[in-house]
């Protein structure tokens, strides 16, 4: 039981990200180990920024506009 809860809860939180458009940083991590070994891995609050500037044209994780 206790696990089959852990699974909703993390599709739910994986279902909400991809809802407002957030990608979702564990599968960016994962992909980066496996697709580019050698390359440096951002951290969350790096790569959180980057998303929120290619999103909506935020400067530094801070959002300038709506839509």
């Amino acid at each position: 039981m206790r696990k089959w809860v852990q699974t909703i809860l993390a599709y739910r939180k994986q279902f909400l990200d991809l809802l407002v458009g957030v990608p979702n940083y564990e599968k960016y991590v994962e992909h980066m180990k496996t697709h580019h070994p050698g390359e440096p891995i951002k951290s969350r609050k790096e790569f959180f920024c980057e998303v929120q500037e290619a999103r909506y044209n935020g400067k530094g994780g801070k959002v300038s506009r709506c839509c």
